[in-house]
């Protein structure tokens, strides 16, 4: 994970004064495979954690704030303000996550 440009949930950044540049973004989707399926559905019946689905979500979260660092670091920005996650199931087999949030330059 690359962590040289600061992304933060909150609005202000402790003393730092900065000028909104824009909206930014990470997305990526996932898809599970046959194997994290039947093993999801074995845990239907157990009931417990999916652990390979919570893993698929770290892994997919972790790229999205990548990405959006990326983006931001693309337009010139010094941090990101503001970052939260949406995701959502494509179909049966695919998720997909984003982050987004506000990217930011210091003055």
């Amino acid at each position: 994970m690359n962590t040289d440009l600061l992304v933060t949930t909150t609005e202000h950044i402790p003393g730092k004064e900065y000028e909104v540049i824009g909206e930014v973004f990470g997305l990526t989707t996932q898809s599970k495979n046959v194997l994290r399926n039947m093993g999801a559905a074995l845990k239907n019946v157990v009931g417990g954690e999916i652990k390979d689905y919570t893993k698929m979500l770290d892994e997919a979260r972790n790229i999205s704030v990548d990405r959006l660092r990326k983006n931001a670091r693309d337009m010139g920005a010094d941090a990101v303000v503001m970052m939260r996650f949406d995701s959502g199931s494509i179909g049966t087999d695919m998720q997909s996550v984003a982050a987004y949030g506000t990217a930011v330059k210091y003055v």
